[in-house]
């Protein structure tokens, strides 16, 4: 029963952030978030289950990957092992067609990604909201990755579920990247260092839920008006909190804050985008689809950005035949 599974699943842009955890064990989160998922960035992984393997191996883009990222593998993978029962290990290969571990969700698209092809070669059909909970026992952010369009995690949720499909409010973003290669300071280590040592981090979790809801309450009623500010505040008052922490964690580059200052400058001369920004020190630009090619292109003028991705709103996870 055990064989091959290869499946697709697309990078998730949270409007709503999430920041900490309210159960590090388990892996769930201090507070809800909301994302849209990106159709542009989008990861492809196989799994093959091998009788001959004495441990489980990871390639990403055909480099063979040891140490950190295969033991998380390792233990999404004994998950769907216990399932059904068996203790024989994998060989996974990945591809993403974006930059990784850079603050563009890849590991969101990689464990989602990795959670479909996993039980499909373990022969388990399961529905997307298992499937989800797999994934987010792994990355968090990841349990939003399985849905399209718009998608929230409630805080301590075990899955993910969709708001709305992108097509009931089709914006499209602008994904501004600037510093290439790896961040310093991983997700997980930056939020139980601002956990740990940030004097805002209980103000962060304590008024999150509320911006949350302001966001949900814009993308289902399609307010872009009032969708903008509240996604803006979110990404500032996240990274309030780690700027706060001893040491400060700071993910701006100074390409970060030219496209920040570019993306108000463009609302000021009345355009509409509003940007946001994870661990890492690239800028999200939410804009209509009407401004995104003016916008992308003042952006990809700014000095410090190496490319501009520009994306409508992603499809579910899937499987394809390997």
């Amino acid at each position: 029963m055990m064989g091959v599974g290869k499946a697709i699943a697309h990078s998730n842009i949270a409007l709503a952030k999430y920041w900490g955890k309210a159960d590090a064990v388990r892996n769930l989160t201090a507070v809800p978030s909301l994302s849209l998922t990106l159709a542009a960035l989008r990861t492809v992984t196989t799994v093959r289950f091998d009788d001959s393997l004495a441990q489980d191996q990871l390639s990403l883009a055909g480099e063979s990957v040891q140490g950190r990222p295969l033991l998380r593998v390792s233990k999404l993978l004994d998950s769907v092992r216990a399932q059904v029962g068996v203790t024989t290990r994998a060989r996974v290969e990945s591809v993403n067609d974006f930059p990784t571990a850079a603050g563009l969700a890849s590991s969101a698209s990689g464990f989602a990604a990795l959670a479909m092809a996993a039980t499909r070669a373990a022969g388990l059909e399961l529905p997307l909201a298992q499937v989800s909970a797999l994934a987010r026992a792994a990355s968090a952010s990841a349990a939003r990755s399985l849905f399209g369009g718009y998608v929230s995690l409630g805080a301590r949720a075990e899955s993910a579920e969709r708001v709305a499909p992108g097509a009931a409010f089709p914006l499209e973003m602008l994904v501004a990247v600037t510093v290439s290669g790896a961040k310093e300071t991983a997700s997980t280590d930056g939020m139980g260092h601002t956990r740990d040592t940030s004097p805002y981090y209980a103000a962060w979790v304590e008024s999150a839920p509320a911006v949350y809801e302001q966001v949900r309450a814009a993308v289902l009623a399609a307010d872009f008006e009032a969708l903008g500010p509240a996604v803006e505040h979110s990404a500032l008052a996240m990274h309030a909190s780690m700027l706060a922490a001893r040491p400060a964690l700071i993910y701006f580059a100074p390409a970060t804050l030219r496209v920040m200052e570019r993306v108000r400058a463009f609302r000021k001369s009345g355009g509409r985008a509003y940007f946001t920004m994870d661990a890492g020190p690239h800028v999200k630009v939410l804009v209509e689809p009407s401004a995104a090619a003016e916008l992308e292109f003042e952006l990809s003028k700014l000095e410090g950005v190496t490319q501009v991705l520009r994306s409508a709103a992603g499809p579910d996870a899937s499987w394809v035949e390997p």
